[in-house]
């Protein structure tokens, strides 16, 4: 009898203990054949932009490519699906690495209850720790981040996995209905795949992760890693890039754990995925009643302040933003926009290629002020002074603004100080955020006073 293996966020060969776990039972327990399966679900199809659509299609391509081209791609609900191919196939069981997205957990046992005797076997997840496992001596969660990566340290992880045998018998025991089209983008994707993935961290590991503690913050400099697309289709495994650090690279093993400690907070609230951590910003906080010109004004790059504008221009152009800037433009559509955070978080898993849900729907809670810090409504970033300080030459807003690429410097960033900052159709800024700060202030410290 053969195995399948079900390619959900995991699409690499390399450090996958699904995928062995699949071939060694093929090879212990029957003809060693191994059906390499991946589900073109439309739920998850329509819910992604254009950008992950073309980014999904891409990384696909390739991994065919590895297999020899013998990857089953079907098309349908995976609870009809699973039946059909195991069935195709005489299978003896399906393999796959545990999905602890709210979607993929009900999926899962799902398909489960439709296979009837024939087993789902989980072996590993995207990440390094599994959600739920970093745990407080009561075995209750952490709500913080700092206690969270000082337990997910102390846990640790395994040693990457490996590679397949070389002599693997991948198998399409029925008709392959494809790859689906790739949505035409107006900009160009960075290469896709498994291979691609080392071929960046070998990059990043060479040339910029000595220097990303102090350059990761630039959004004018290339010192963030760029590896967050190929982390979230599961190109490489964190743990992978995790041996490969030493203790001189605690910045960026942090960073990594923020997608861990994320991906374990919505494993456990699962309705956090939409609704604020807390529920008081969704039920009390007062929001501009109509902001849909505000919200345009933002999602277009038109506020008038460059960091801003900036950043919502880059994401179109490209399909990425630097996460300072993320930061930013979150900071600023809730608190100097008063609009609540789930507007945000759907524009940017709209456009972003690495959109991942956990880290999206946490790192604008963060930013808004309603997730897991203690106290973090009063962090309200200034756009102008975080543009002077982390673009202090106007690179970055030049870059993204035509509008602004007369104004030399710092100029960039404050062309209402310029006779002729205007002169080129950039627009005033739509709000004094200084007025607004207080605003926001004045609006959380009424529903601080009631109760959570």
């Amino acid at each position: 009898m053969s195995t399948v293996f079900w390619f959900r966020r995991d699409l690499r060969l390399l450090d996958n203990p699904a995928l062995l776990a699949a071939i060694q039972q093929a090879q212990a327990d029957g003809d060693g054949r191994v059906v390499p399966l991946f589900v073109l679900d439309p739920v998850l199809w329509q819910a992604s932009g254009p950008t992950r659509q073309a980014y999904l299609v891409a990384s696909l391509d390739r991994l065919g490519a590895s297999l020899n081209r013998q990857l089953l791609i079907r098309h349908g609900d995976p609870v009809a699906v699973l039946p059909q191919v195991v069935a195709a196939a005489g299978a003896s069981a399906v393999h796959l690495a545990e999905d602890f997205a709210p979607y993929g957990r009900q999926r899962d046992e799902q398909v489960q209850q439709a296979l009837g005797n024939v087993p789902v076997v989980r072996t590993g997840s995207s990440y390094a720790v599994s959600p739920g496992r970093v745990t407080k001596s009561d075995g209750t969660a952490y709500k913080v981040y700092t206690p969270f990566y000082r337990a997910w340290l102390q846990h640790g992880w395994r040693a990457p996995a490996g590679s397949p045998p070389d002599d693997v018998l991948w198998w399409m025991p029925m008709d392959c209905q494809g790859r689906p089209p790739a949505p035409e983008l107006p900009f160009a994707l960075p290469p896709a795949g498994e291979e691609a993935a080392w071929e960046r961290w070998s990059a990043f590991r060479e040339h910029g992760l000595g220097g990303y503690a102090d350059l990761r913050d630039r959004p004018d400099l290339t010192g963030t890693s760029l590896m967050g697309h190929h982390l979230r289709w599961g190109e490489i495994h964190p743990r992978s890039l995790l041996t490969e650090l030493s203790d001189r690279d605690e910045t960026y093993r942090r960073e990594l754990c923020w997608r861990e400690f994320y991906a374990d907070v919505l494993a456990r609230d699962p309705a956090s995925a939409r609704l604020s951590m807390d529920r008081r910003f969704d039920d009390q906080m007062r929001w501009t009643p109509d902001g849909s010109d505000l919200f345009a004004a933002w999602a277009q790059g038109r506020t008038g302040y460059p960091l801003v504008d900036a950043g919502m221009r880059q994401l179109r152009a490209e399909g990425w933003m630097h996460n300072r800037v993320r930061m930013v433009v979150a900071s600023f559509l809730v608190k100097d926009l008063h609009l609540p955070w789930q507007l945000g978080a759907r524009d940017f898993m709209l456009w972003l290629r690495d959109g991942d849900l956990a880290s999206n729907a946490h790192g604008w809670q963060w930013a808004a002020g309603c997730g897991t810090d203690a106290a973090p409504f009063y962090r309200i970033f200034n756009p102008v002074t975080q543009g002077l300080k982390f673009d202090p030459s106007g690179e970055y807003v030049r870059r993204y603004v035509p509008e602004l690429r007369h104004l030399p410097g710092k100029l960039a960033h404050e062309p209402w100080k310029d006779p002729l900052g205007y002169e080129h159709g950039y627009p005033e800024p739509i709000v004094d955020h200084g007025v607004e700060r207080q605003v926001a202030l004045a609006d959380f410290a009424a529903i601080r006073r009631t109760a959570p």
